[in-house]
């Protein structure tokens, strides 16, 4: 919203000046012994003021004192009737008072005022029991705002700002501001803010302290006069209410909130300072700089326990180094720690290789930054002497954290059904807003600092033909620069353009937001009430919103359910589809710059990879099947004893009677040897009409010359013949002495395939 569109939403207010001119009147603070007696042979007549014209000299003798207190009455809009009643009265109270603490209100300190008004309603009822009107309170303030003998509110604690500043400003000047300033907040998309809530209470109060209703009269000093007393609640207030004026031209756009001061405990103060001044020079990103820092100075503390003279990076030496990656080597959970309440739990426990590796990086990144920047000798080499041990790099590889299909699915129907009765306790954002964050969590494949980052216009469609809108287009999604890359385009799903372009279409008109990676001033899609979404609240809302909708809990077997591991799920499931993404394509759809990163998100699933070893053949690769028939007439009755042939092996185009098939040189090509039986011979005939056969099959193992006979045809297996030409066949003779000639077509033996059994 422009500084133009917030001068046409607030009305003009005409010069307001103070009501009651204080120079004007006698201000002794002491009564006089004329208006003491005069006070108190009135008595309870006082509440009787407005009457006292002409009505004697004890009248006469106060009139110093009614004046003013008269004045400052007209002065309060009030409507006639019980409020009327109720501000006459207030200035009679107030003359009474006079006489109980023998001295004119002109004198009375801030303090004195407090007793007298209270510092809430109790107090006011405990200290003036004779007050059972409660409503009087609230014009015995107004006379006193306006006399000027309490300026600043705020030690009177709760009563109605509101009504408060339109008796003693006006009713229209007052809600001349409230009205300015709320239609600004509710173009951002506070509902809230109507009359009588905290935002009109809180400029209530900014407009009481400063003493004027008028916008144009505030200072940022006023603001920052009422901050330090605060609550957490009034100081959000005071923020809202100072960027609705900057949206004005009034005020100028507060600050950001200063980050809190980092806490330094790392042993020697010296060590201490070394990393302050590494965390300020460094240009990584922000919370990398942090993570690292924690990282050194528990280096810190260590050196203080087992190095205490090291006290500076310059006086560290290899074997410093060597002693410190043999301590992270060994180290402990909870070990050198700042505040050892935070790891009670797993105090103890062995540090994980990715903790250790991290512990050893950080290092190497502080010692390798303070030899470039010359601010020490290089006495070692930090990538060497500070190397991860091979034997905890050996522990660290890619394990995408994926979630398994079954929750994935209940997390999808959720995220599809997501209605108002779902959403997270305590939420001010709109339903539109909240199902469009879980969309793209679901659907995106998206960090989750890149999807608070989107961008209005972020959605496009795109056709064969042009970007026109159609049930076949596709839905194209702009990604900001992100961690590792510039902005990108990629495919999604419709549901997720659909669920965003209706976020978009309700979404209320926000001032630009800055950037936080790149600076720019752009128009963030996830913003309202002026402040862009947190990145934490996906973590924090929108995934414990859709586990409790889908019936899951947030943790599973490899923890909480964050918005990380959707990144990975659906990385996963796009490398494992039906018809997959190469790795290629998905380093493209998830922005990575490298391959080796996208390994870390896409695992092969077990059917996936069972599917393809299947498909590999390793068994049936080295063996194959092949039709055995035996002869157990020949078993019975002992034949076999005298040479009778048993066991058929099924060739096809004949039988082999050998024993030993499966060690036999000619198996896959048979030389016609005197064990083999031609299936179109009599004999072949009368073993095939036996009643009394046993088919078995069996397996066999194949050279590289036999796989190819069976995998390539007839071309192998002539091949395989020349080989074997010479080679000796069971019964002695080699096929050259045989005179075997290949048949002029070949056909596979029967029963061998190649399926393993």
């Amino acid at each position: 919203m422009t500084g133009a569109r917030g001068s046409e939403a607030r009305p003009s207010v005409s010069a307001w000046r103070w009501p009651i001119d204080a120079a004007r009147y006698d201000r002794r603070p002491a009564l006089t012994a004329a208006e003491l007696a005069g006070l108190t042979a009135l008595g309870a007549a006082v509440r009787r003021w407005r009457w006292r014209t002409g009505r004697g000299s004890d009248w006469a003798s106060v009139e110093r004192l009614v004046r003013p207190l008269a004045d400052a009455r007209a002065a309060l809009e009030v409507a006639s009737g019980r409020q009327g009643h109720l501000a006459d009265a207030a200035v009679g109270e107030l003359l009474l008072e006079c006489v109980t603490r023998q001295q004119a209100f002109w004198g009375w300190s801030a303090a004195m005022w407090v007793a007298v008004l209270g510092c809430d309603q109790r107090a006011f009822f405990a200290a003036h029991p004779r007050w059972d009107r409660g409503d009087l309170r609230q014009p015995l303030i107004g006379l006193a705002y306006l006399l000027g003998g309490l300026p600043d509110l705020r030690p009177l604690g709760q009563f109605e700002r509101v009504t408060l500043a339109r008796k003693v400003f006006g009713r229209v000047p007052t809600q001349a501001a409230i009205t300015a300033v709320e239609a600004v907040l509710g173009g951002w998309g506070y509902r809230d803010c109507g009359t009588g809530r905290g935002v009109a209470r809180t400029l209530c109060l900014v407009l009481l302290h400063n003493r004027s209703p008028r916008l144009e009269d505030l200072t940022v000093g006023v603001l920052d006069d009422l901050r330090p007393d605060a609550s957490p609640g009034l100081h959000a207030l005071l923020h809202q209410i100072q960027r609705s004026l900057a949206t004005l031209g009034i005020l100028p756009a507060p600050a950001a909130p200063p980050a809190p001061p980092a806490v330094r405990v790392g042993g020697d103060p010296q060590w201490s300072d070394w990393v302050g001044r590494w965390e300020a020079t460094s240009t990584l990103a922000p919370h990398t700089r942090r993570h690292m820092r924690g990282d050194l100075l528990k280096a810190g503390r260590w050196l203080a326990a087992t190095h205490p003279l090291v006290r500076e990076p310059a006086q560290w030496t290899r074997a410093v180094c060597a002693a410190y990656v043999a301590a992270i080597d060994r180290m402990r959970v909870g070990d050198f720690v700042a505040r050892a309440d935070v790891w009670r739990q797993r105090a103890g426990h062995p540090l994980s290789a990715r903790s250790k590796d991290g512990y050893l990086g950080a290092a190497r990144q502080f010692f390798r930054d303070c030899q470039e920047w010359e601010w020490m000798p290089r006495r070692f080499d930090p990538s060497r002497a500070l190397a991860t041990p091979r034997s905890v790099k050996a522990l660290i590889g890619p394990d995408p954290r994926v979630i398994a299909d079954d929750r994935w699915a209940k997390l999808l129907w959720a995220g599809l059904n997501f209605q108002s009765g779902d959403l997270p306790p305590g939420r001010f954002y709109p339903v539109e807003l909240i199902r469009a964050l879980g969309l793209a969590w679901l659907f995106s494949g998206l960090r989750s600092n890149e999807i608070v980052r989107l961008r209005v216009g972020c959605v496009r469609w795109q056709t064969a033909g042009g970007t026109d809108r159609e049930p076949s287009a596709v839905c194209l999604l702009d990604v900001p620069s992100h961690k590792t890359g510039t902005p990108f385009t990629k495919p999604v799903d419709t549901v997720l353009g659909e669920a965003l372009l209706t976020w978009a279409a309700c979404r209320p008109e926000q001032p630009p937001a800055i950037d936080r990676r790149t600076g720019e001033s752009v128009a963030l899609l996830f913003s309202y009430r002026a402040k862009p979404v947190a990145t934490q609240y996906l973590n924090q809302s929108v995934i414990p919103a859709l586990c409790r909708k889908a019936g899951v809990p947030v943790t599973d077997a490899r923890g909480r359910i964050t918005s990380h591991r959707a990144r990975a799920t659906i990385a996963s499931q796009l490398y494992n589809a039906k018809e997959p993404m190469t790795l290629v394509e998905l380093q493209t759809w998830l922005g990575h710059r490298s391959p080796a990163s996208t390994q870390h998100y896409a695992r092969i699933t077990p059917t996936t990879l069972a599917k393809a070893y299947a498909d590999a053949g390793y068994f049936a690769r080295n063996v194959r099947a092949i039709a055995v028939l035996i002869d157990r007439d020949a078993v019975e009755t002992g034949a076999t004893a005298g040479g009778h042939p048993w066991q058929y092996f099924d060739l096809g185009h004949g039988y082999c009677t050998y024993s030993f098939f499966e060690q036999c040189p000619h198996r896959m090509a048979c030389a016609r040897c005197d064990f083999y039986v031609p299936k179109p011979s009599a004999r072949a005939q009368l073993l095939e009409a036996k009643g009394n056969l046993a088919r078995m099959v069996a397996t066999i193992p194949l050279t590289d010359g036999e796989r190819a006979a069976v995998d390539q045809g007839r071309d192998a297996l002539a091949a395989l013949l020349d080989r074997l030409a010479d080679v000796p066949t069971p019964a002695g003779p080699t096929p050259r002495s045989l005179g075997f000639r290949p048949l002029p077509v070949i056909s596979a033996p029967k029963g061998l395939t190649s399926d393993s059994t």
